[in-house]
């Protein structure tokens, strides 16, 4: 039932890469004057990337571990914005950032490959979000995922704008 979604998930480190290739070298840092209409948070592409990381280690990954072994667990959203500043995104050497996201995408992979009906169903409370379970946290992710590729895709929009 979860077929397209975890291929879905397991396609994102390729795309996210590909995405991020586009952009002209010295623009993976730029910003725009006005983020208006950004379908993701208001981050460079190096942003982008550092933050898919870490959402995944330090967001999804506790996320689906409590919802595993815990009962009706609260799960705490993420300040991305603290993230950039604390973990200096901005000096981030990107290789070393898709390695480490690749490898965590692995890892949660393996952890949702061969759930049961009754362990999808494991339920918690999501900051912002509401009731969950786990399936639907399974289904948040992807579209995680999709709104940082429209981010990237935006920001190229925007890129592509600059007069030469």
């Amino acid at each position: 039932m979860l077929e397209v979604t975890l291929a879905a998930l397991a396609a994102f480190p390729d795309q996210l890469e590909r995405h991020y290739a586009e952009f002209p070298a010295g623009r993976e840092d730029w910003k725009p004057t006005s983020w208006e209409g950004i379908p993701s948070e208001s981050l460079s592409a190096r942003e982008q990337v550092c933050h898919v990381r870490d959402i995944e280690i330090d967001g999804y990954q506790v996320r689906f571990r409590r919802l595993l072994t815990e009962t009706r667990p609260t799960l705490a959203s993420l300040d991305t914005y603290a993230l950039v500043q604390e973990r200096n995104y901005a000096g981030a050497n990107l290789k070393e950032m898709f390695a480490q996201f690749r490898a965590a995408r692995r890892e949660t992979l393996q952890m949702l490959g061969n759930l049961s009906e009754q362990q999808l169903a494991r339920p918690g409370h999501f900051d912002d979000y509401g009731e969950v379970t786990l399936r639907s946290m399974i289904h948040y992710l992807c579209s995680h995922d999709q709104q940082h590729l429209a981010g990237l895709q935006w920001l190229l929009g925007q890129v592509a704008s600059i007069p030469r």
